[in-house]
């Protein structure tokens, strides 16, 4: 079969052929109709040998950890309602399965996942960017119905992690408040969709770039502003002064935090999503009062189920530009270039 794999620390993925892999006791194989491409795979291969070695991530790797196929086969003791042919999505953030969040369906809060070598499909295990992939445990898996697998296996991710950081602050999001969005990519544009499907509160977006507030503006933002210094300034103004109840950087560098704790209210919340390499600087007096500052990971099988429903309801809609396995490196050259106007998908 083909794969797009990792193969040498500072180098491209390259499409290789490699054998179609067995099902082991427990595990599932999947045909794999859809795999999304994030900027998680590019930070995992911007990492220098000696801290990609540091992570435990083999080599070569199979990348792709939104993943969504057809299962093909059962391994050995799967006693399961699964039957060969069922179109699933991958819930990707694999834990132990017996600690207290795992037992809750937490499994993005696994305390034992460090300690038991225990990596996500694409980010330590064999990953979804091939035309078959294992999935060690049934469970790891959702039912994806008649949801279109290359429009939607992106929710495994780019629609699960704002779910889950959104949700917790919906008490906060009722009418008349205002919820501020950094970065209109491919998180981003699915975080406004939540937005504006759970809450009551107006939603205004920043970004650098006019293409993205204009999908922003097409998914619906109430208010899109350019990503600058001013722009603090605006949303206070925007406000009434008074800053907004809940901030979401799907970007987290460095200023953008900056400006994502400049603009925070009175007992808001301020949620990094996104890994741009930056970190928080706040203390009393630089932060609003009882601002809360988070920082949260992935989500829970049971909230990757409601993501999908919300798909299937038609209130989330994810942008999505095509690739054929072999033009995955294609892909995640056009990542770095921030040419993508949502979501990546690579379809085998």
């Amino acid at each position: 079969m083909k794969a797009l794999r990792y193969v040498e620390v500072g180098k491209p993925p390259v499409v290789v052929d490699i054998p179609i892999p067995t099902p082991g006791p427990g595990q599932v194989l999947l045909k794999v109709t859809a795999a999304g491409v994030c900027h998680s795979d590019d930070y995992v291969m911007s990492l220098p040998e000696e801290a990609y070695r540091d992570q435990h991530y083999p080599l070569p790797l199979t990348l792709g950890h939104e993943g969504a196929g057809v299962v093909h086969e059962l391994g050995e003791g799967v006693d399961t309602a699964l039957q060969v042919g069922d179109a699933v999505a991958v819930y990707g953030p694999w834990g132990c399965g017996y600690c207290h969040n795992c037992s809750t369906g937490r499994e993005n809060y696994c305390t034992n996942a460090d300690a038991l070598g225990i990596r996500p499909p694409g980010l330590g295990n064999q990953g979804s960017m091939a035309e078959y992939m294992i999935v060690d445990d049934p469970r790891h898996l959702v039912p994806l119905g008649d949801l279109d697998p290359v429009q939607n296996v992106s929710l495994t991710d780019a629609g699960l992690t704002p779910y889950h950081a959104i949700k917790r602050s919906l008490p906060k999001l009722g009418a008349g408040t205002y919820a501020v969005v950094i970065g209109s990519g491919g998180l981003g544009h699915v975080g406004i969709q939540i937005l504006k499907a759970l809450s009551g509160a107006t939603v205004i977006v920043l970004d650098v770039n006019e293409d993205k507030l204009e999908l922003a503006k097409h998914v619906g933002a109430d208010v899109t502003l350019i990503s600058d210094a001013s722009a603090a300034g605006k949303i206070r103004e925007i406000t009434g002064g008074l800053g907004a109840n809940a901030v979401f950087d799907f970007v987290g560098a460095d200023p953008t935090i900056a400006t994502a704790i400049a603009v925070a209210g009175l007992d808001s919340d301020v949620t990094i999503v996104g890994i741009g390499g930056g970190t928080a600087s706040f203390g009393f007096g630089s932060i609003a009062y009882d601002a809360a500052v988070r920082v949260p990971y992935w989500g829970s099988r049971s909230e990757l189920i409601e993501v999908l429903d919300l798909a299937r309801a038609g209130k989330v809609d994810v942008e999505v530009q095509t690739y054929s396995l072999d033009d995955g490196p294609k892909a995640y050259e056009d990542l770095a270039a921030s040419t993508i106007r949502g979501r990546a998908v690579i379809v085998p």
